[in-house]
């Protein structure tokens, strides 16, 4: 029993130094990004050594890695769940007032992610300013297996005509996160613009979510006549 216990507590040491040295990596790169973090900052920043942090994701770029998957865990998890449902019954498609809330949670709980995590946020502004060349050295990391279930879905959305466009359904999906990328990390600049406005309020940010929700997919989504909108289906 005391064998047991002290691994389990040699796991659970292990699992919170992990946790901890993601947490200073990501604020790491949140802050400089891949080029501008340092390593022995990161360590020192976590409370442990550099050879612990060498041992647990080899190098720098491992690090790096590890911290977007995480937020690939979470983001991915999110997508299940707003768009699970698309998966498990292929008819919602066909359907105006079943398809049309579910892309509209997607936008929601996605810029309400965005929100919740702003260094994730700073990270991908990163990312983009660069050209995308560190994500490009381990982008074979993250997984994209329902990628042709999402495609197949949007174009039988697109051939019963509710969706405007047949358009890569991963490049569409990746637009809602770009455009609630772009409001946030604009944010800053609007306050210059508008400095009688407080555009960083909980209640600012929750009118620009569903101005940006109903933006987008009004974009994606043709605008049916109301009786073919009552009845829910082209």
């Amino acid at each position: 029993m005391a064998k047991s216990e002290s691994r389990h507590g040699r796991a659970r040491d292990a699992q919170r130094a992990r946790m901890a040295i993601l947490d200073a990596a990501e604020a790491a790169f949140a802050q400089h990004g891949f080029d501008g973090a340092r390593i022995n900052a990161i360590a020192k920043a976590s409370g442990y050594n550099i050879s612990l942090l060498f041992q647990y994701f080899d190098d720098k770029l491992g690090l790096y890695a590890a911290v977007l998957q995480r937020a690939h865990r979470e983001t991915t998890e999110l997508q299940a769940q707003m768009l699970g449902p698309l998966l498990a019954d292929e008819t919602i498609v066909s359907h105006a007032q079943m398809l049309r809330p579910l892309l509209e949670t997607a936008v929601r709980t996605t810029f309400n992610y965005l929100v919740e995590h702003p260094r994730f946020l700073r990270i991908l502004t990163w990312e983009m300013a660069e050209g995308w060349q560190t994500y490009a050295q381990i982008a074979s990391q993250f997984p994209t297996d329902k990628s042709d279930q999402f495609e197949t879905l949007f174009t039988g959305a697109w051939r019963m005509g509710l969706l405007r466009s047949d358009f890569s359904a991963l490049i569409q999906l990746t637009l809602v996160f770009q455009v609630c990328q772009s409001y946030l990390a604009f944010l800053p600049l609007y306050q210059v613009m508008l400095p009688g406005e407080e555009v960083f309020s909980e209640r600012a940010l929750s009118r620009a979510r569903e101005h940006i929700v109903a933006f987008i997919v009004a974009g994606m989504m043709v605008d049916l006549p109301q009786t073919k909108r009552e009845k829910g289906c082209v």
